[in-house]
């Protein structure tokens, strides 16, 4: 941790918490994590920023300064589209399929060049200018481009596989064949009826046998958590994604949590 310039930052922020990561380019290795689970949601990125600013005053780490910066803006405000279909100067239509869009909102995209594809997103706008007073410039991204191209990654088989990673009131699901994106998706819960209910929904919709396709868990569920042992009540077939970052067994926290900033 004491050599500062050889250090990068990793920032991934939603409205239920905030999580960072420090990688030291000298070790090749994440060197110190640490996160906020709020006990309440923030309603509003408004709310969400008073908190991140609060936490920026109190943690010692954050007053650093990074060779580079790298934000993972958190929320189901994206959509993906196929190249041949994308239009940069329309990104708006895109998102008015499934999200409440306004003419005042700042619409950006990332390129997933594996899929030949873009993810279309709102980013939290007022977070980005209060990052950049802080350390400048940096890049950001919308979680499910990291997500899926971690996952892309990791996946080895060619049979379809469900990958779900769980935060503390929503689930993004992906499905992968081989290397083809199926589905990608971020969903609400706020029960595990509901967290059983969209796994068997997408697998009913794809044509996953619940007795054969492997699903693979990352993020906050365990095998003591009601949401496993729904899940396994009805698909047989659960795993837990682990990652081989030492940086878990440093700092005792579950393999398989905390994937899209810290999975490997």
């Amino acid at each position: 941790m004491n050599t500062i310039k050889e250090n990068k930052l990793s920032i991934q922020f939603n409205l239920d918490g905030f999580s960072f990561s420090i990688y030291n380019t000298a070790s090749k290795k994440d060197v110190y994590f640490c996160e906020h689970d709020f006990e309440t949601a923030k309603t509003t990125p408004e709310n969400l920023l008073l908190k991140i600013e609060e936490i920026f005053k109190t943690d010692i780490q954050l007053q650093s300064d990074f060779i580079s910066i790298t934000v993972i803006h958190q929320n189901s405000l994206a959509a993906l589209v196929p190249n041949r279909f994308f239009n940069k100067n329309k990104l708006a239509s895109y998102l008015d399929f499934n999200v409440k869009t306004f003419s005042t909102d700042f619409i950006t995209f990332d390129t997933l060049e594996s899929l030949d594809s873009k993810n279309i997103y709102i980013p939290y706008v007022n977070i980005n200018n209060y990052l950049f007073q802080n350390f400048g410039s940096f890049e950001y991204k919308h979680h499910h481009t990291v997500l899926i191209e971690k996952l892309l990654k990791r996946n080895k088989g060619t049979a379809k596989t469900m990958y779900v990673n769980v935060s503390k009131s929503t689930l993004d699901i992906v499905v992968l064949e081989s290397d083809q994106l199926l589905l990608c998706n971020t969903f609400s819960y706020t029960s595990k009826e509901d967290f059983v209910y969209y796994l068997l929904f997408v697998a009913e919709q794809l044509q996953l046998d619940v007795l054969e396709f492997p699903l693979y868990f990352t993020g906050k569920i365990t095998l003591e958590t009601a949401l496993y042992k729904s899940t396994y009540l009805y698909i047989k077939n659960v795993y837990f994604l682990e990652s081989t970052n030492s940086v878990f067994s440093a700092f005792k926290i579950p393999s398989h949590a905390n994937f899209i900033l810290l999975g490997s």
